[in-house]
């Protein structure tokens, strides 16, 4: 990593721990459902090895946390930051819980299987031969469409951007992270590059799992991800 590169704020993207629902493949929108054993210890592991003084997620260097209200992400954001969460809030770093980033809303899909939204939308007529439900072009019965979602990511975007566009080399701490869900924060990094939903991009997130989004050229209007990233080299 350049000096430069060095110096340029990032947003880190968190999804959540694994929950039962995450596991079994259930759609998991609204429901407050926990983390089990394993996704704690998965949040547990990103922060021993990612988070802290000189390393990739500096808790010095943030300016600002979004958080979706869920337990299993605010419960990620709590195991994953430990001590230094209280500190962050006693330095006047701002920890924003919002339905903004909240999981897409599935609405009537809520708790299924995609086998099973996909047979039910082929049973009402939604879906013809050879077209089957895609969340990002279609949405959700009863729940969230792309142009809702679109709207309150785009909302979220602009404040960071606002965070950062003054500080594109250094000026002062202005990292940011994102605590959220799976679909969302793939939705997320489509706004952030100026993507509709809907444009095809295969993205995937693990449970407990890392991204990374910054700028090119120390530049707030050329927003970008990095595809890998270097670790910083200890002193």
């Amino acid at each position: 990593m350049s000096d430069n590169e060095s110096l340029t704020p990032r947003v880190f993207i968190i999804r959540h721990g694994e929950t039962e629902w995450a596991k079994l493949g259930r759609q998991t929108g609204k429901t407050d459902i926990g983390l089990t054993v394993l996704g704690a210890a998965q949040v547990h592991s990103a922060a021993s090895h990612l988070v802290g003084k000189g390393r990739l997620l500096d808790p010095n260097k943030l300016a600002r946390i979004f958080v979706s209200p869920r337990k299993r992400a605010q419960d990620t954001l709590a195991g994953l930051l430990g001590d230094h969460l209280h500190g962050l809030r006693e330095w006047g770093v701002e920890v924003t819980t919002t339905e903004d980033v909240a999981e897409w809303d599935y609405g009537d899909y809520e708790g299924l299987l995609l086998s099973e939204i996909r047979e039910g939308r082929k049973k009402r007529g939604l879906d013809g031969e050879g077209v089957v439900w895609n969340v990002w072009r279609d949405g959700c019965e009863g729940g969230e469409v792309k142009e809702q979602v679109t709207e309150r990511l785009d909302r979220v975007i602009s404040s960071i951007r606002d965070i950062q566009g003054p500080c594109m080399r250094g000026e002062k701490p202005a990292d940011v992270l994102v605590v959220a869900h799976g679909v969302i924060l793939r939705a997320f990094v489509m706004r952030w590059l100026g993507y509709p939903l809907e444009m095809p991009l295969n993205m995937m997130l693990a449970p407990g799992s890392v991204g990374v989004l910054s700028y090119k050229n120390n530049n707030v209007e050329e927003p970008a991800f990095h595809i890998g990233m270097a670790l910083p080299v200890e002193s």
